[in-house]
């Protein structure tokens, strides 16, 4: 019990940002949580926290810890959730938000599904680009694709995501194909509005000495666009060349539709996530319906099925 509590204290202070802030939820002195972060700093042989009187930073190895013990947090309330009051059936409603492009296409196809194993959840979900902030809107989980930012929502990971160059294969015999990022300079790319969120540009991964870095371009073409499935659109159409996630592309690229280009450089896997305000008492329609996804995204095939 001594780690378990040691573990939800560091994930306390590390989503409140504060010893204070951990304490006074929990309703003891802010040198016992002190006392349990050096016990858990000791024990793993390195420092998760980097404190000073005005605020809490956590390190690399602390960034990395805090989401596996969210993780494990989650789980073990889930678990408990699943044999308390004898195995109850879900029920309730369960309110939930995606990425629109995202959601149209993997995410309320499973809904029904899910609701015809689960009579006695009603559903309602959001699809919309806005970052839904769940707590003050009600939300119960929201599904989020790409790097997640600090946080204090739990989030669990579904599945990896990965960005990829694609063009038609008619595009590529009237154009050429490109054989380093550097040569999409060339050609047509279908790119995002600057308008858009995608500030950093196209991500890859180069040679550099006896290792690789992460390079960003921002490669351009005579169309742009600030709406990501008419990039798609306009690729599948043959107009360029399109820089657009695995789970947009996988069944096309498995068709022989589009074909992937530039792989050995493709940037490293971001995720797709289930996020929760918290874990602690998680009902069991939420713990369900996450399982319902990761199951579903983690079957062979999926992704080029849809």
């Amino acid at each position: 019990m001594a780690k378990l509590k040691q573990i939800e204290t560091f994930v306390a202070v590390a989503t409140r940002g504060s010893l204070t802030a951990a304490a006074r939820a929990e309703d003891v002195a802010p040198a016992i949580i002190g006392r349990r972060l050096d016990a858990l700093e000791q024990r793993l042989g390195v420092k998760l926290l980097l404190r000073t009187t005005r605020r809490i930073t956590l390190t690399h190895e602390g960034s990395a810890f805090l989401e596996d013990c969210q993780r494990l947090l989650a789980d073990f309330a889930s678990a408990e959730a699943s044999v308390s009051a004898g195995g109850v059936k879900a029920s309730g409603h369960l309110r939930m938000t995606a990425p629109a492009g995202f959601g149209r296409r993997h995410v309320a196809p499973l809904v029904p599904r899910f609701r015809e194993l689960h009579s006695e959840v009603s559903i309602s979900l959001n699809l919309s680009d806005r970052v839904v902030d769940l707590a003050a809107e009600s939300f119960d989980c929201a599904v989020r694709v790409g790097d997640m930012p600090d946080s204090s929502l739990v989030s669990v990971r579904l599945a990896d995501n990965r960005r990829l160059c694609v063009a038609t294969p008619a595009y590529l015999k009237r154009h050429g194909t490109p054989a380093h990022p550097s040569d999409l300079a060339r050609f047509d790319c279908l790119a995002l509005s600057s308008d858009a969120s995608q500030t950093r540009g196209w991500a890859f991964r180069v040679p550099k000495g006896d290792s690789t870095e992460l390079v960003y371009l921002k490669p351009g073409g005579p169309l742009d666009c600030s709406d990501g499935q008419v990039l798609h659109d306009w690729c599948l159409a043959g107009y360029g060349i399109a820089w657009r996630s695995t789970w947009e592309v996988e069944a096309e690229i498995a068709a022989g539709s589009l074909v992937a280009l530039l792989e050995d450089f493709a940037a490293p896997a971001n995720g797709i996530y289930a996020l929760f305000p918290h874990a602690k008492h998680l009902p069991l329609r939420v713990r369900l319906w996450i399982d319902f996804l990761k199951h579903h995204y983690g079957q062979p095939g999926f992704w080029r099925a849809q």
